[in-house]
């Protein structure tokens, strides 16, 4: 049996990540995709994945989003 692994990996990320947004095709993908079932179509079996996969990749660049407001300084009047 295979012991579990932990694989760690160094990603350069932008200095403005409130910026950070899935790229305008990979959207419009995500949104086809969404439309699709939204509308009682079935989608295939590598749709199903390629959806849950941008769905994944849009929360986690949301979460980074979310994260990077969080340490701005608030703003003094």
């Amino acid at each position: 049996m295979a012991t579990p692994a932990t694989v760690h990996v160094d990603v350069e990320l932008p200095s403005d990540l409130a910026q950070l947004r899935l790229p305008a095709g990979v959207d419009r993908r995500l949104q086809a995709l969404l439309d699709k079932q939204d509308r009682g179509e079935k989608l295939s079996a590598d749709e199903a994945v390629e959806a849950e996969g941008l769905v994944d990749l849009a929360e986690l660049l949301s979460l980074l989003r979310l994260r990077a407001s969080r340490k701005e300084p608030a703003l003094t009047r």
